[in-house]
């Protein structure tokens, strides 16, 4: 199963603060932790809000609306994809996470069972077609 682990934003996030150097070591240990254990798929840090934008989406119109986002607690600072083989070892792994402060989210992605009848052969050949095309540009799936 494959988690997506959602890093909350707060006002430290959201004004720039960078981690120290011991915060970063600290998390540079766990990350290694999730590698060596081979569960960690990916994971990186966001810029704040105010370097973001959102598109909203009407019919055929879409609005693009300029960061800074006001609602701190909806916004992400960081995320992971991690494999696991449940929620509970990701929420395991995510316990043993270096934060002293804050939140994250825990998201199962969907996988193709998850879409039933809909998930075609037509549609599993587009996705793996799409999944080689992504790893041979970047070299990765």
């Amino acid at each position: 199963m494959k988690f997506m682990l959602i890093v909350k934003a707060n006002a430290d996030t959201e004004a720039g603060v960078m981690p120290t150097e011991q915060e970063l070591l600290e998390m540079g240990r766990f990350n290694e932790e999730l590698v060596n254990a081979g569960v960690m798929l990916a994971g990186e840090g966001l810029h704040p809000s105010s370097n973001g934008v959102r598109i909203a989406y009407a019919g055929d119109r879409r609005t693009v609306i300029d960061g800074p986002f006001s609602e701190t607690k909806e916004l992400i600072a960081g995320f992971w994809m991690i494999q696991a083989k449940s929620r509970e070892e990701a929420i395991e792994w995510m316990k043993r996470a270096p934060f002293r402060d804050g939140q994250v989210e825990i998201r199962q992605v969907f996988d193709a069972a998850d879409f039933g009848e809909a998930y075609t052969p037509e549609v599993a050949e587009q996705e793996d077609r799409l999944r080689t095309a992504i790893a041979g540009q970047h070299g990765a799936a």
